[in-house]
């Protein structure tokens, strides 16, 4: 087929041998299979901020640093120059976030590098050497959806453990291959310290992983992991190796205001004391 304007400098730079033909079409990138020497992999072209459909990119921006003062006050002016190095910004965050989880040991496709736009990566195949399927082109018994379901968790604590949340997590942004989910697409990835939205949007990815496991293995749908996960993540309690329940009790008991009232007043109270001991002090 005939090389996309976007892949031909990494044909030319032999990064690229050829493109064999086009993978996914998707809201914020084109995926191709290229053949790089003895290897098949992909290469995703990521589509110009005005052509991508992704909604609300400025939630998943929120808390993602520039060293660089200069482009970070561009960026915040939205000049052409700050739009340019915005998107670089989205872009790299794939890689980064590739190369950060795949050191948490979480399975995700090993990155070889963005350039231009274009994230070379690993093709992600099945036993037969095929192009693996996403999670909701695969049915499965109640036991393997319990299996992988734990898998996909373990994965999701331990992406926060290494400070981020996917942001946009399904059955459409996993693919399962022999040894089962390997979790994509992750320019959107949030830090989690950082992101006012990081809880809500760790709340919706787990959902919607649960939801569909729960279609195989109903007993899923009462149960309450990113609750469970957050609470631990609040408490400083979250490790890699932690093992969930599941289940989540909230705390639905109200608070005593005339008690915290007093707290404070006894806090305000000592504090005035302590002030007024070294002013005695320092006069003296």
């Amino acid at each position: 087929m005939k090389t996309p304007k976007r892949i031909q400098p990494l044909v030319d730079d032999g990064l690229v041998d050829k493109v064999i033909r086009p993978l996914m079409s998707g809201k914020e990138a084109s995926v191709y299979l290229v053949s790089c020497g003895s290897e098949v992999r992909c290469a995703k072209v990521y589509k110009e901020a005005d052509k991508r459909s992704f909604k609300q990119a400025v939630q998943y921006q929120e808390g993602r640093k520039v060293r660089n003062s200069r482009r970070a006050r561009a960026m915040e002016k939205g000049s052409k120059f700050g739009r340019g190095e915005q998107e670089q910004v989205w872009q790299n965050a794939e890689v980064d976030a590739l190369y950060r989880l795949a050191d948490a040991d979480v399975r995700v496709p090993q990155p070889y590098g963005c350039f231009d736009g274009v994230l070379l990566m690993e093709l992600i195949t099945d036993e037969e050497g095929q192009v693996a399927p996403r999670l909701n082109d695969v049915s499965m018994s109640a036991e393997q959806a319990l299996e992988d379901h734990d898998i996909m968790m373990r994965y999701v604590v331990r992406m926060l453990c290494a400070g981020l949340v996917h942001g946009d997590l399904s059955e459409f942004n996993v693919l399962v291959d022999e040894y089962g989910p390997v979790i994509i697409d992750l320019p959107q990835a949030v830090d989690a310290a950082a992101n006012n939205h990081a809880e809500w949007m760790l709340e919706r990815d787990v959902s919607a992983i649960t939801t569909y496991y729960a279609q195989f293995a109903p007993v899923l749908s009462e149960s309450r992991y990113a609750k469970e996960i957050w609470a631990l993540y609040e408490e400083g309690d979250l490790t890699p190796e932690v093992e969930l329940t599941g289940y989540f009790e909230e705390d639905t008991r109200e608070a005593d205001v005339d008690e915290v009232m007093l707290e404070i007043k006894a806090a305000f109270a000592e504090e005035q004391a302590r002030l007024e001991r070294l002013r005695e002090a320092n006069e003296g």
